[in-house]
């Protein structure tokens, strides 16, 4: 707003301000006002003018632009994701190039926001060449001498000559066909590290995972210049391979690349095969200083460092889930002061005591903390213990972390990686805090991994909520956690998270003696590895319960259950709950069954073709993963063979469980939408996903 509160009272001759001013400054007051309001309507002006260029546009007008150019509009994905502005703003350049490899991809890229590459896979034909116009890359064999070719088989970057294949490119089946293109996307995302301690194995090995497990390192996706430009290798965020990051390292190793190691040049590194051989791994550096498997994610210096390294990798994941270096300023409490900043190495404790009386305290980097520090906070105050905006620190406790607090106190946990012990929270002197909140956090499942991944105490809570006198609400929002043992007089909400029990028979959810009801539970948009066990089961939505009974327990028991509402979610058909509402496998059994009914003469059938109905549906309609180990790329990311009703099964049609908001179906649909408004006559497109 360009005018100022007095700008049209001094325009005002001096005598009827000095008048103005002796009687109270009436005039002043009034002028005022019309002044607000004429800086409303020359803003108004302004965007009004603004409105009629896609770049600077209110949202509500980018529907009308596209229309004027035919625009068809898109399934919305998400609140923030996918504005169409820049897909609207490219139309008219997207159309001169219809029909055009690289259009293709880059559509995909846009409607999808996740890398894409486009085939068109007649070059990939093995064919009679014409003499006069020699293909001399494509050759009917591969050349076994020639590595790169080999490495790329069956990717979207292949180049070796296949046979034609005339099955439909459309349903997936068939690739390799004059008329076929294929999309390859890829769903995992690169997520950066920075400046994180390496895990020590012994004086000269080293791990690049906070949690000191093997783990690939996945390439930082270098942007494209041009939109003529295929993407390569570089542009999309895949694993790292030994043999691609030896034969180019300057394309990978940087502080604004992949991978980095502070203090260690380009020259000084190598890249090995860095595998267990009996109890050493082989190949240490033969002629560099630091040898790196990218595979594994493993360091080995050929002389012990003084110092624990620092490194930069990338990881790959699914979604901004359980913390790391991606934006979330929206989740921190913007009202909180003053703010406590920590840095590694010095220790968390004297932060958090001095913020006892509310406040933040915020740790500014990605660093390893040793120690298990306690929260203990005045009455009726807050306190955010929080990682700094794209960070994430990694904090390894040596035993639980305890919450307490006065009466009416809350506490906020943002963004933190946390190893080695539970959250505990419980009372003091007959009073307690009256929330806990954990946003973006991990609490690994198992309390820590071995190197092979595996938690070293599977089934062990990694939250107790042991406060009994007072109630507590027990807020958590897009965390990895193992299981919860909550107190009955707790109110457990979970969104957009994954509770890990680490077996789906280990009790994911109880009473803190593991044998009783806990608290009362919401659950939304979330995975649950494991058993529940609830007094309440007040809302499941969206969600994924993924459960076995041992013996004829219930794997999901609610004590009451003439309340609460369990809505398209998955869970075991004998769990004890709230009534249902299109929930699989129920609806796919009553589906089945009212078809059956419809096939016969007489519309009955027998309680053994009944059975027989709801057997086959149970053993087929089974959530499918990628991988429920922690530290792999794809936990707790739903197969692309999973059932199509638990993949477009949540009542907004997008996946159920901790994925939801990445709303994968509807990107898929606006992809298949904008090829068949792209692709020229004839030809024929499908999808393949890459990760």
């Amino acid at each position: 707003m360009s005018i100022q509160p007095d700008e049209l009272y001094q325009l005002l001759p001096a005598v009827h301000r000095m008048r103005d001013a002796a009687q109270g400054e009436p005039l002043r007051q009034l002028l005022a006002l019309i002044t607000r309001q004429v800086a409303v309507l020359e803003e108004d002006l302004a965007q009004l003018y603004d409105n009629q260029f896609i770049e600077t546009c209110a949202p509500w007008v980018l529907p009308y632009i596209g229309d004027l150019i035919g625009y068809t509009s898109l399934h919305p994905i998400g609140p923030d994701q996918l504005a169409p502005r820049a897909e609207i703003a490219n139309t008219i350049g997207y159309r001169r190039r219809k029909g055009t490899a690289s259009v293709l991809e880059q559509l995909a890229r846009d409607v999808t926001a996740w890398n894409a590459r486009a085939v068109e896979f007649f070059q990939l034909l093995a064919t009679t060449q014409f003499m006069n116009h020699l293909r001399l890359t494509n050759s009917y064999a591969p050349d076994l001498r020639q590595w790169q070719p080999l490495e790329r088989l069956g990717t979207a970057f292949e180049t070796t000559a296949r046979t034609i294949d005339v099955r439909h490119v459309e349903q997936g089946e068939g690739k390799y066909n004059i008329p076929n293109v294929g999309i390859f996307l890829w769903r995992l995302n690169a997520y950066r590290l920075r400046n994180s301690l390496a895990v020590r194995v012994d004086d000269r090995r080293f791990l690049f995972h906070p949690l000191g497990a093997n783990a690939p390192l996945f390439t930082r996706p270098q942007t494209e210049k041009s939109i003529t430009h295929l993407a390569e290798p570089i542009n999309v965020p895949e694993p790292v391979s030994r043999r691609v990051f030896d034969a180019a390292p300057e394309k990978y190793y940087g502080a604004e690349l992949s991978v980095y190691i502070e203090g260690i040049e380009l020259n000084d590194i190598c890249v090995c095969d860095l595998s267990d051989t009996g109890a050493t791994w082989a190949h240490s550096p033969p002629n560099n200083p630091v040898a790196i498997d990218p595979a594994l994610g493993r360091i080995s210096f050929a002389t012990a460092p003084v110092e624990t390294p620092r490194v930069t990798f990338h990881y790959g994941f699914s979604a901004g889930v359980g913390g790391g270096e991606y934006e979330r300023k929206a989740s921190f409490d913007a009202a909180l002061a003053p703010i406590e900043s920590v840095a590694s190495p010095a220790p968390l404790q004297p932060a958090l005591n001095a913020r006892a009386s509310g406040g933040v305290v915020e740790i500014s980097d990605s660093g390893r903390y040793q120690g298990t520090p306690s929260i203990a906070l005045d009455p009726g105050v807050r306190l955010e213990w929080r990682a700094a905006n794209e960070h994430r620190p990694t904090l390894v406790a040596s035993g639980p972390i305890d919450l307490t607090g006065g009466a009416d106190a809350e506490v906020t946990l943002n963004g933190l990686l946390i190893v080695g012990g539970p959250v505990r929270v419980h009372s003091v002197l007959g009073t307690g805090l009256r929330k806990v909140r954990l946003a973006h956090c991990t609490l690994v499942p198992g309390l820590s991994l071995g190197s092979d991944g595996a938690p070293t105490a599977p089934g062990t809570p990694s939250l107790l909520i042991e406060q009994t006198e007072t109630p507590i609400e027990i807020e958590i929002d897009h965390c990895i956690m193992g299981g919860i043992r909550a107190a009955l007089n707790a109110k457990v909400t979970i969104r957009n998270s994954i509770i890990d029990a680490n077996e789906r028979t280990t009790m994911a959810y109880a009473a803190l003696d593991d044998l009783a009801a806990g608290g009362t539970l919401s659950v939304i948009n979330s995975t649950i590895i494991g058993r529940v066990s609830t007094s309440l089961l007040k809302l499941a939505s969206n969600s994924i319960f993924l459960a076995q009974s041992l013996g004829t327990e219930a794997p999901v028991r609610s004590e009451r259950q003439q309340s609460g509402c369990v809505r398209f979610s998955w869970l075991p058909l004998a769990a004890r709950v709230p009534r249902r509402y299109r929930c699989q496998p129920d609806l796919e059994v009553s589906e089945q069954i009212d078809a059956a009914i419809k096939r016969t003469t007489n519309g009955v059938i027998s309680d053994a073709e009944r059975q027989a109905i709801r057997d086959a549906v149970i053993v087929r309609l089974v959530p499918a993963f990628t991988s429920l180990r922690l530290i792999d790329p794809g936990y707790g990311q739903l197969r692309l063979s999973a059932p199509e009703t638990i993949r477009t099964g949540a009542d907004d049609e997008a996946e159920m469980g901790a994925f939801h908001d990445v709303f994968a179906p509807q990107r898929e649909s606006n992809i298949r939408a904008r090829l068949r408004e792209y692709l020229r006559f004839g030809l024929e497109a499908g999808i393949f996903y890459q990760t």
